[in-house]
């Protein structure tokens, strides 16, 4: 019998855990798989649990959680025969997606009772292990807005985006891969081990997780006509067909900028010196996936699915961001008068 341990991190996402707790007994194998479940409580519990796990030769360590909970358990994981599953119940799901495994718990747990096992890359953005995507520029400075935000969600997200997308400065940034040496000025420079971000945006539409490549997408200067077709082609996974958009793909990178700053792994922001190093790391990490013929199934109806859900939240922020803006142009008004 293999052994099972569910991490829970209680305050990621947006929807309750104990729903998704209350179907383990229903929907678990119990002919196949004794299981335990332990609660974060606090950040960076999770690579405290998964380690130990590992060390126990636990077969499997699911994350109830959100993007981060992933990144904190894998991190624990890599080299180990402990495989990593995985409850979408995030903000984004960015992994989740690239890998298929359904946004619903009951169909998830039905992944977890086949077994299916696949071994995938993941990168390293100086010393840190990310397993999704990573960057500099915009994104990680949006990264860093929206943990600060208070409220969690794509809807949140995307107002960050919208209220400093148009006051933000790009930068001119040097690049150094096995290829050579190159200058961009740029909005953001995203690598990708995985295709999207979450909620189904593709910055690095080609990637995948088995090439033993880093997908590197560059957004330069745009103006504000550009943006309806950058986000609708965020969304509809052809980003990289956009006349601002430069891709290539390294095994390894050494970003240079002038001065320290904030960088993004899987979405979490983190400090770091002017230069970024960035390298991928072939077949670290053991996961639990939906088998082939699902995955083909799931991802037509899903994806149709959540790209209409997410161009109605990108229109809802856009709406808001401008309620927003008028009330307080109303309000200065108002003082005037």
């Amino acid at each position: 019998m293999k052994k099972i341990k569910f991490v829970v991190n209680p305050i990621s996402g947006t929807q309750s855990k104990e729903l998704i707790l209350n179907l383990l007994d229903e929907k678990i194998d119990k002919a196949r798989y004794s299981w335990e479940v332990v609660y974060t409580e606090r950040a960076g519990h999770a690579v405290e649990i998964a380690a130990k796990a590992a060390e126990e030769k636990t077969d499997i360590v699911v994350a109830i959680g959100g993007d981060g909970t992933i990144n904190e358990i894998a991190r624990s994981l890599v080299h180990t025969d402990t495989a990593l599953g995985i409850i979408p119940c995030g903000s984004g799901n960015g992994l989740a997606r690239h890998l298929h495994i359904p946004m619903e718990p009951k169909r998830a747990l039905e992944v977890l009772n086949e077994g299916c096992m696949d071994v995938i890359d993941y990168g390293k953005i100086n010393g840190t292990d990310f397993f999704c995507t990573c960057g500099v520029g915009f994104d990680a400075f949006v990264s860093l807005k929206f943990a600060h935000a208070g409220k969690r969600g794509l809807l949140t997200y995307l107002e960050k985006t919208l209220q400093e997308s148009l006051k933000y400065e790009p930068e001119t940034y040097e690049l150094e891969t096995e290829n050579g040496v190159s200058k961009y000025k740029a909005f953001l420079i995203a690598c990708g081990n995985a295709s999207q971000y979450g909620n189904n945006a593709y910055i690095a539409p080609q990637a995948t997780l088995t090439d033993g490549l880093l997908d590197v997408t560059i957004l330069e200067p745009f103006t504000v006509l550009d943006v309806p077709s950058l986000a609708f082609q965020l969304f509809n996974k052809t980003i990289d067909q956009n006349s601002r958009i430069k891709t290539f793909r390294c095994k390894q990178l050494c970003i240079r900028r002038t001065t320290p700053g904030v960088v993004h792994f899987d979405g979490d922001p983190m400090e770091t010196d002017a230069n970024v190093n960035i390298q991928l790391i072939q077949r670290g990490l053991r996961v639990v996936v939906p088998r082939a013929s699902e995955k083909d199934a799931a991802n037509v109806l899903q994806r149709a699915q959540e790209y209409m859900n997410g161009i109605k939240l990108m229109n809802e922020a856009i709406v808001d961001n401008i309620t927003d803006r008028n009330k307080k142009i109303l309000k200065k008004l108002t003082k005037k008068v």
